[in-house]
């Protein structure tokens, strides 16, 4: 990892905060993970849940970020933009996969991203009650869990017929109006799961998962899986091969030969 890379930040620093962010995140997550948690609803019609868990924790992360790096922006999912004075900005998504927090299911992740002038550079997936930890910086990806550390390497495959699969929910293209070509993509690879939030990003860099695509996502949404990906050897952009930085509709896959194969699809051309 290069600290040129890094817009000139101190690698070992950007590392650190990283995880220690995660660290605070998950002291206000775990104690109310399968708890009798209120649930509200951020949205008047549909149903976009937050809890004092989400809240906590994005505000634990901004505390840090803020003392280490007080001229940087932050963009978080829960609490208002903040603006700063320098090309860095930190996005935050303190609990990607409210659903599956509310329900018990240990899929959601904590995500914490840099940008340097608006390109994702480094980025991390903390899953604190399975004790996993997916990192990035320039030129690294890695798995911690335990003590353990594993390099992260997406799967060789190339070919749309052999792929796996995974998106959160059918109903996300339902609502964005893409279902058709959803499903001729669903209808093109071996197996697909749903459900898996940002958990399905971190097991495509890991090389188990071979092709994610998603639909109308927001930045903190993808922005701090963007390196996990790449460095992994993966390729992720939007439908039509854009940045993925600032969200939308995303698709990732192990390998350019199968990015490739899922554009075709997505872009319409095969429809």
């Amino acid at each position: 990892m290069t600290e040129t890379s890094l817009g000139g930040l101190d690698a070992g620093l950007v590392r650190q905060t990283l995880l220690d962010a995660a660290d605070m995140a998950a002291a206000m997550t775990l104690p109310r993970f399968r708890s009798a948690l209120a649930v509200d609803n951020k949205e008047a019609v549909g149903f976009d849940p937050v809890t004092e868990a989400d809240r906590q924790a994005e505000l634990a992360i901004r505390e840090l970020i803020g003392k280490r790096f007080p001229d940087h922006s932050i963009v978080g999912e829960e609490w208002e933009d903040k603006d700063g004075t320098t090309p860095f900005a930190w996005i935050i998504d303190p609990i990607d996969g409210t659903r599956a927090f509310i329900t018990g299911v240990p899929v959601w992740g904590t995500l914490i991203g840099l940008t340097v002038g608006g390109k994702a550079v480094a980025g991390l997936m903390a899953q604190p009650f399975t004790g996993e930890v997916y990192l990035s910086l320039p030129g690294d990806a890695g798995y911690y869990r335990d003590g353990q550390h594993l390099p992260l390497k997406t799967s060789g495959v190339t070919a749309l017929n052999k792929a796996k699969m995974t998106a959160t929910s059918p109903d996300i293209f339902e609502l964005s109006g893409t279902t058709g070509v959803w499903n001729a993509l669903r209808k093109s690879v071996l197996t697909t799961r749903y459900g898996l939030d940002c958990y399905g990003y971190a097991l495509l860099a890991a090389g188990h998962i071979d092709l994610v695509a998603e639909a109308a996502l927001k930045n903190v949404d993808i922005c701090p899986l963007i390196p996990l990906i790449q460095n992994a050897g993966g390729v992720i952009t939007t439908w039509d091969g854009g940045p993925a930085e600032q969200g939308g509709n995303c698709v990732a896959a192990a390998t350019p030969e199968l990015h490739a194969a899922a554009l075709a699809i997505l872009g319409g051309r095969l429809v």
